[in-house]
């Protein structure tokens, strides 16, 4: 019996050491860095598109950030696609692709400040959610203001709204918010 004892008590310390090793499911995802942002409108029934971009190679603070506004026309139809890249490395981190390939961790939402534009999501998660990569913009009679996009980290996708695109019960992490002056001519 005295030998029992001497086997139970590393025993039972190496049960104690393997059950304390399990993964923690809460590890935050690892957030990508986002220095450019582009958005680009090409009207449905063809023509040139109206390309939108920010661009901060030395991140917050330092140099200011280059933006790139466009004049989407009056009275159109977009078909219009975010990308999300890293240009600090070589080669270039296309981030919009994670942002696919995590389709159920993420979502764009856009607001359109004081103009007359509307838009609708074109593209779906495997749970039929929007993700926001893709989306058809509907532009009105000439106007002026802001387009704000925001790229949530795990929004609550079956709260109220979140699928037409109101991003306040989203909850969630922004990961990148960007606007842009847009004059609708």
């Amino acid at each position: 019996m005295k030998s029992f004892k001497y086997l139970y008590i590393p025993l039972l310390s190496l049960f104690i050491a393997l059950s304390s090793c399990e993964k923690d499911p809460q590890i935050p995802n690892e957030e990508e860095l986002i220095t450019t942002v582009t958005y680009t409108l090409t009207p449905v029934t063809g023509g040139d598109p109206v390309i939108f971009s920010f661009r901060d190679l030395d991140g917050d603070g330092g140099q200011n950030p280059v933006i790139i506004e466009g004049r989407p026309k009056a009275n159109t139809v977009y078909n219009a696609v975010v990308g999300l890249y890293n240009e600090s490395v070589s080669p270039v981190d296309t981030i919009t692709n994670e942002v696919s390939e995590e389709a159920l961790e993420h979502q764009f939402f856009y607001t359109f400040s004081d103009m007359n534009a509307s838009y609708i999501y074109t593209d779906l998660d495997t749970e039929n959610h929007p993700i926001g990569i893709m989306t058809r913009v509907t532009t009105g009679e000439p106007s002026e203001g802001l387009v704000t996009i925001i790229l949530r980290h795990l929004p609550d996708k079956f709260a109220s709204g979140v699928s037409d695109g109101d991003i306040s019960n989203a909850g969630g992490e922004t990961d990148i918010e960007v606007s842009f002056l847009v004059i609708i001519e």
